[in-house]
């Protein structure tokens, strides 16, 4: 079987599911965006006074370095992806992978519907700018190493618990290396994330008019 044909089988065997990961990650992003009307007005305003002391240091170029930045934000993607990766290896871990994408559309809908609900339109705009650019990267990487984790604990299930055969340790490589790609696709994104979004959220900020806020 050459290549083209291996791909093709690949991408019609694993579909469905990662379809069904897409849709719950989406629905996480809808549950995320409702919960915003769900603060109450003490919370909505300590947010909104978290978010003009972050434009006011992007003002004052005082957001800190680049090499902080990037160990921050590297480190949070890398630690989720382990996460991610720990819960594939055990079977019980495969409900849990679910939920993790479910959280993360809720932070994501979450991030954009509070934009929205504060600013309308304009508050789109901004978090289309700041939110989506390096998350067309992350969200796919998140999402597929979420289905070779399922995977991976769904061979466990019918391989070694029910019919104790197959080879495991050929199985976990794949699995293994199938993240750690994941996880190099990540790093590009996040320097993507500390280099080249400041500049999209420094040209949309003065649509929301805060660069004053305090």
């Amino acid at each position: 079987m050459n290549m083209p044909l291996q791909m093709k089988k690949l991408l019609q065997d694993y579909m469905p599911l990662t379809v069904f990961v897409s849709v719950l990650f989406v629905m996480g992003i809808v549950f995320g965006a409702l919960l915003v009307n769900a603060l109450s007005l003490e919370q909505k305003q300590e947010m909104f006074r978290y978010v003009g002391s972050f434009f006011h240091s992007i003002d004052q170029g005082t957001e800190g370095s680049k090499t902080e930045s990037f160990q921050h934000i590297f480190g949070m993607h890398l630690k989720w992806m382990l996460l991610i990766w720990v819960l594939g290896l055990s079977v019980i871990g495969l409900p849990l992978v679910l939920v993790l994408n479910f959280l993360k559309g809720v932070l994501v809908g979450f991030t954009v519907g509070f934009f929205v609900s504060q600013w309308s339109w304009k508050g789109m705009v901004f978090a289309m700018a700041a939110v989506a650019p390096q998350n067309i990267v992350i969200i796919p990487s998140f999402i597929l190493s979420s289905v070779f984790a399922i995977l991976f604990s769904i061979y466990l299930i019918r391989n070694r618990l029910m019919q104790k055969k197959g080879n495991i340790s050929q199985a976990f490589m794949q699995y293994s290396i199938g993240v750690l790609a994941l996880t190099g696709v990540l790093l590009l994104a996040s320097l993507l994330e500390v280099f080249c979004s400041p500049y999209f959220i420094e040209w949309a900020t003065p649509v929301l008019s805060l660069s004053g806020a305090n």
